[in-house]
């Protein structure tokens, strides 16, 4: 059983996402703290395994009580469950260990889904073995790395290259051009967008037509 803790400051979304929670087997939610003070409040007195938290709280960002918690408790999992979009704020939870973020309003078959992926790394951690590198991987939140590699890609689409490009991807609410993420791959704009238009066919991204004020429209892509 996984003990949740949900630390959200609005008491109204901690019980609807309570709700959700007890919907799934294997998960007991412990309590809610409207406040960072208070969910130190619980980890004092009980054990918690996975705390279910907001970015924005009345005393402290959420962020800073990963690492805070992460410090003290460095076996407490967390994931994120936030309105915040901010491409600094997902990289910041990420570095300080939040296993997965999710964007306000959540929906129940994503968050089981990720709390099924939780739980099924949490039980590899605890008493699992490591056989090979595919058991590495899924420690490591790369499920589908085999997958991709077995799969048969069109010419000059590389494996490796490819999961850089869906790393970069797998977060993307306002969209990003072929140009900024060749930036980030360290490639040139013609082989990101090469890729990009590759994981649109696959239905992993979206792309649309952005018209600026002057010049040609701009193609964006977006994660789904």
């Amino acid at each position: 059983m996984i003990n949740v803790l949900i630390v959200e400051d609005d008491y109204r979304i901690a019980g609807i996402h309570q709700q959700l929670l007890e919907r799934i087997e294997g998960i007991t939610v412990v309590g809610q703290a409207l406040r960072a003070k208070e969910a130190w409040e619980f980890l004092e007195k009980m054990p918690v395994d996975l705390i279910v938290l907001d970015i924005y709280m009345p005393d402290q960002l959420g962020t800073e009580l990963i690492r805070e918690v992460k410090y003290k408790y460095p076996s407490t999992d967390f994931i994120m469950i936030t309105a915040a979009r901010e491409r600094e704020l997902v990289a910041s939870s990420m570095a300080a260990g939040a296993f997965h973020y999710l964007v306000k309003p959540i929906e129940l078959c994503k968050l089981k889904a990720v709390i099924e992926q939780y739980m099924k790394r949490r039980e590899m951690i605890l008493n699992g073995e490591i056989e090979d590198q595919s058991s590495i991987d899924l420690l490591f939140g790369r499920p589908d790395f085999q997958k991709t590699e077995s799969i048969d890609l069109p010419k000059g689409v590389n494996p490796l290259t490819l999961e850089k490009v869906q790393q970069i991807c797998a977060y993307l609410p306002e969209g990003m051009t072929a140009e900024e993420v060749g930036e980030q791959l360290g490639a040139s704009r013609t082989t990101a967008r090469r890729y990009l238009e590759y994981l649109v066919s696959k239905g992993e991204l979206r792309a649309e037509l952005e018209y600026g004020i002057v010049g040609r429209p701009e193609r964006k892509y977006f994660s789904l």
